[in-house]
């Protein structure tokens, strides 16, 4: 009779699943021979979509596979069928972990918090961080980590280095900016590459930099919208990851359409954040394909 500790032992451990992003020149069979390599693998393909760019003659796939991984072996199978220059990720599909920058407002953040709360975003908010004290109380109420690092009296330098070590020692897989009112430096960029998620509240490329509500409405508009985009070195001109926009009219004020805006806004950051924690979302250049 087996005892219980062999029982454990003999038992096979649990399935993985992981999501393979393949990058790489076109070619034909692409599909067979990735999908072939899984197989002889025994992968099983959950999900699996695929995009060509003709203009640049460039393959897109992204496969959602369950198995036992011997990750450095299937990469380098996969390696020998594809085209030289060819770039690959074999991640987890399991929880992400990211960090909060806010300044002062509090509909986008209380909207993650609300939803990471509840199950509504698959992700573990690990800390918040403003350059603000105002929207301590409620971080806290969700038993949020909560930190100040105030800009008054650094350079951006100084403020900065503060803010990388508040923001470092959680180690997270992304930054999410909800609605935090500071520009970045390149600097600061490098260090989280297409890892830093932005909204920015117009309909880019409309409307650049501060108080795009009362650009739009100087303009006339009959929509306002909103932007989530990955953060780069040149300001609100990120790869755009998401976007929305309402309808509005010649009677509203400037104050009423950010009033009207505040709820794409949060909208369209956390539809931006699911897709990015379901790496389903690829940046090509400075532009994004979407799975």
């Amino acid at each position: 009779m087996q005892s219980q500790h062999e029982h454990r032992t003999n038992a096979q451990p649990a399935l993985a699943r992981k999501i393979l992003m393949t990058d790489c020149a076109d070619a034909q069979g692409l599909i067979a021979k990735i999908t072939g390599v899984c197989f002889n693998h025994q992968l099983n393909i959950i999900k699996n979509s695929e995009f060509v760019d003709n203009a640049q003659g460039r393959f897109f796939m992204r496969t959602e596979l369950e198995g036992h991984f011997h990750c450095e072996q299937l990469l380098q199978d996969l390696r020998q069928v594809l085209p030289a220059q060819n770039h690959m990720t074999l991640v987890s599909a399991g929880k992400k972990r990211i960090v909060i920058l806010v300044t002062k407002e509090a509909h986008c953040l209380g909207d993650l918090l609300m939803k990471a709360y509840y199950g509504g975003l698959n992700v573990e908010i690990a800390a918040v961080v403003g350059n603000h004290d105002v929207l301590r109380e409620l971080v806290e109420k969700f038993d949020i980590p909560f930190h100040l690092v105030s800009h008054e009296g650094l350079d951006r330098i100084q403020h900065e280095q503060a803010l990388l070590a508040a923001v470092s020692q959680y180690s997270p897989d992304y930054l999410v900016l909800a609605k935090y009112m500071r520009v970045l430096t390149p600097d600061f960029v490098a260090e989280y590459p297409n890892r830093i998620l932005n909204i920015h509240h117009s309909f880019l490329p409309a409307f650049i930099g501060a108080a795009p509500y009362r650009q739009a409405w100087e303009r006339g508009v009959k929509i306002i919208g909103a932007t989530a985009h990955f953060v780069n070195n040149c300001l609100d001109e990120g790869p755009i990851i998401k976007q929305d926009v309402i309808p509005v009219d010649h009677s509203y004020s400037a104050l009423e359409m950010a009033k009207a805006g505040r709820d794409v806004e949060k909208s369209v950051l956390s539809k931006a954040l699911q897709l990015v924690l379901n790496e389903q979302v690829v940046v090509y250049g400075n532009k994004t394909i979407v799975f």
